[in-house]
């Protein structure tokens, strides 16, 4: 029985022992893993680290991701933000808690592309691809109209039924595409290259019909935006319902709620032309007569205008006003000292009356109350002026551009070419840069840039 009993002790663990066992059977099995779920419980302590949970509908493992990690991080993790993450598998031996030291964070599903979305559109934006400047302005009347969309689509339909109530007269040449897919991007990159080439048409329909996010992606895509760019064609981008967005809308000339819409733009009403020159004649010579005498009101709404807003009229009026204060403080002040001699002098009298050695402290304090209402009188008055010039002053001071600096914002400048920092691509690290404040300015150096 001796034997057994030792023999039984010598496989008897530690609850540390047990714990440090398992957390290198998990380092050994689970160098790296990638999951997925829902971030819960999040708690972002004074060190920096950030803890959380990460569950789906039937679990939950604890995360933590420490300060050095999070420099990657490309989005803000939020309670109920679905991600992925990169970790490794560990216990945390102390209480012999599962979890997982995060590595790296991406959001998942639709918030990935979304946040793909919003990167490309920032890159691209930052380029100049968005510019008003380089967009084209649509032909009045088009030659030909080219189309890449599915051939396949109700898009498609929608275009062509509209064109043809609009403008049957105008040729229409169709570039089939996928719109959805791998191959997607580089079909519709192609044909707006090949229309470019062969210069059939003087304005291109791009678009498809609604969907996802996901649905839409090929129009989010880099390679067409930049085809849609460097298109010397005009290009109106009708992708989706009037809700869907992508960046071929902000890279095209044009941006139409719907299909239909896109061929609306695109031609004139064939009968409101014909309208139109009928009416031109008329509406010219009623143009010229309004404007003439829009001009004419114009005129003489401005020189009375000028007369009213003439800087001598305002130093006039703020003159006589300071006159007018003036007179009513003087008549303050000569019937302040008007009551009071006559009081003194009632006093005097009283004084004569009585012993002067008996009631003198009460006379001579009621003289010094008089005396201060005199004076508080006198300041009162002033205050009420000097309150007023300082609303003026602050009134002044809100439209000033120092009273900006005031309410907490900075402005910051290259400290070398004196460049306005207006986004972070302007800076590099190491580069030193000169902020100024509401009351002075410093100096600082770029150590990273996110």
């Amino acid at each position: 029985m001796t034997q057994i009993a030792t023999s039984a002790q010598r496989n008897i663990l530690t609850v540390s022992q047990l714990n440090r066992a398992t957390s290198h059977l998990l380092d050994e099995h689970f160098l790296c893993v990638s999951v997925e779920g829902e971030i819960s419980n999040l708690s972002a302590p004074s060190s920096g680290h950030l803890y959380f949970s990460l569950k789906d509908s039937y679990a939950q493992v604890r995360c933590a991701m420490f300060k050095t990690q999070q420099r990657k991080l490309g989005f803000k993790p939020e309670n109920g933000k679905q991600v992925v993450v990169k970790a490794q598998v560990s216990l945390y031996e102390p209480r012999g808690d599962f979890q997982l030291i995060v590595e790296h964070i991406e959001e998942a599903g639709d918030g990935a592309l979304r946040r793909a979305f919003d990167l490309l559109k920032q890159k691209l934006a930052d380029e100049g691809l968005f510019s008003p400047v380089r967009k084209q302005n649509l032909p009045l009347l088009p030659n030909r109209i080219g189309i890449i969309t599915s051939p396949s689509g109700a898009a498609i339909r929608d275009i062509l039924t509209v064109l043809k109530r609009r403008f049957s007269a105008i040729p229409v040449i169709i570039y089939p595409v996928s719109v959805q897919g791998n191959n997607a991007k580089h079909e519709i990159a192609k044909a707006i290259t090949i229309a470019n080439e062969h210069q059939q048409c003087d304005l291109l329909i791009l678009g498809r019909g609604g969907g996802s996010l996901e649905d839409l992606w090929a129009f989010n895509e880099e390679l067409v935006a930049r085809a849609i760019f460097a298109s010397e064609i005009p290009i109106i981008s009708a992708v989706g319902h009037e809700t869907d967005i992508t960046i071929a809308d902000f890279v095209a000339d044009l941006r139409a709620a719907t299909p239909s819409a896109a061929a609306e733009h695109a031609t004139p009403d064939q009968q409101e032309w014909l309208s139109k020159f009928i009416q031109l004649n008329q509406r010219l010579t009623e143009l010229l007569h309004r404007q003439l005498f829009k001009k004419g009101q114009s005129l003489n709404w401005l020189e009375k205008r000028l007369q009213q807003q003439h800087p001598g009229q305002k130093l006039f009026r703020n003159a006589q006003r300071l006159d007018e204060f003036e007179i009513r403080l003087t008549q303050a002040m000569q019937t302040k000292i008007r009551h009071n001699k006559q009081v003194v002098a009632e006093k005097i009298a009283t004084l004569w009356q009585h012993n002067p050695r008996v009631s003198i402290n009460q006379y001579n304090q009621k003289q010094n109350y008089l005396y201060s209402r005199l004076v508080f009188a006198i300041r009162h008055k002033l205050e009420k002026l000097n309150q007023r010039l300082l609303n003026n002053s602050q009134t002044l001071h809100a439209v000033s551009p120092l009273a900006t600096l005031n309410r907490g914002y900075a402005l910051t400048t290259h400290q070398i070419s004196g460049q306005i920092i207006h986004a972070s691509s302007q800076l590099h690290a190491g580069d030193k840069v000169k902020t100024r404040l509401a009351n002075g300015c410093f100096i600082s150096q770029v150590t990273d840039i996110e």
